[in-house]
């Protein structure tokens, strides 16, 4: 056992406010996102911050996560080690169930404390490096479709290459009009992907999606339900285009799931990509989902890690995460790799607990 403590965790529950509207086939987010950040200290002075992005209607509240991190997580983790990260999270999963993101931002925390000890990158702990860029994919999801044009032409003249469209919330044909847009103005080396955030009804799907193909999508994400599961493998052997389940997996137990139903996918698991998608995080967020990337080899698809920069009116980052060419760039300091500005976490501070 170290001498390293815990002596204090404190939770902010968040507001971002946002710079533009996202529309998705699950809904709107528009004003202002809620979140929450994570402060752990210890008796050494290191500090680790973590921040859960729950959405309503996927997992849950950001309400429910600061009060679940607040009343259950922080009396069993102060006056603990830190760098049992392992036995802490165990002890979390079996004392409250559910509140992911929470959990997530709890883990975060720690593993940056671990980090900042050992003075080791925590992409380093999670295996090393495997990348260190991530090629970036920019959502179109606003509902001023002429904005998003103009700002597609201008990432692309930056380097951004992935574009991933947001689909289900208008018409097929609007959904067409826009895909057909995109190919004919962008150029065609631009990769292109597809998603509906569970937008479709399933009896509808596999005729509008065939439509959707001809705009040579790489793959086509989340078309109905997450409950839908085996429409999903339905839909995955009548197209050609790979299917890529978000919404539907959430746990391991889910991605079993998701694969029984899929009897190709099996055959070929050890050829199964990956996505880093986003669900609208702050810097921390993605400065942790950048180290997982960069530790994971299959997650090999690009991440949608430009939200802090792009969407979110304020950066908690004093240093905010690099986009250079069309890639996101992995922090190389110790622990998360960044700089936490506390000032502008007050400035979007709705509540404090500690």
């Amino acid at each position: 056992m170290s001498e390293l403590r815990i002596t204090g965790i404190s939770v902010d529950l968040v507001r971002w406010p946002l710079k533009m509207t996202r529309r998705h086939g699950v809904g709107d987010i528009e004003g202002s996102m809620p979140g929450a950040i994570v402060k752990i200290s210890t008796n050494a002075g290191i500090v680790g911050w973590g921040e859960a992005s729950p959405w309503s209607v996927f997992t849950g509240t950001a309400e429910a996560n600061a009060s679940a991190i607040h009343l259950y997580m922080r009396p069993l983790v102060v006056g603990a080690d830190p760098l049992k990260v392992s036995t802490l999270m165990r002890q979390i999963e079996k004392t409250i169930v559910g509140h992911p993101e929470g959990k997530a931002a709890v883990e975060m925390a720690l593993l940056d404390i671990v980090g900042k000890h050992l003075g080791l990158p925590v992409a380093q702990l999670l295996g090393g490096y495997y990348r260190s860029e991530v090629p970036l994919s920019v959502s179109i999801a606003n509902p001023d479709f002429e904005e998003d044009c103009n700002l597609a032409k201008a990432l692309v003249a930056d380097g951004v290459n992935i574009f991933k469209v947001k689909t289900g919330f208008s018409t097929h044909k609007e959904d067409l009009r826009r895909l057909e847009w995109l190919r004919a103005n962008l150029p065609a080396t631009v990769d292109l992907r597809v998603d509906y955030n569970q937008g479709l009804d399933p009896w509808d799907a596999i005729r509008h999606l065939k439509d959707v193909e001809a705009f040579r999508p790489t793959f086509i994400e989340q078309p109905v339900k997450r409950e839908q599961r085996a429409a999903m493998a339905a839909i995955t052997k009548a197209i050609d285009t790979p299917i890529m389940a978000d919404e539907s997996v959430f746990t391991p137990t889910e991605a079993i799931d998701m694969v029984r139903g899929e009897i190709a996918a099996i055959a070929e698991a050890a050829g199964i990509t990956a996505y880093g998608g986003t669900m609208f995080e702050g810097g921390l967020a993605i400065a942790a989902g950048l180290h997982m990337v960069a530790a994971t080899p299959n997650i090999s698809l690009g991440a949608e890690f430009y939200t802090s920069t792009f969407v979110m009116e304020v950066e908690v980052l004093k240093t905010p995460i690099v986009i250079d060419n069309g890639s996101t760039r992995v922090p190389t300091g110790a622990g998360l790799g960044v700089e936490v500005d506390e000032d502008n976490i007050r400035r979007i501070s709705t509540a404090h607990f500690e």
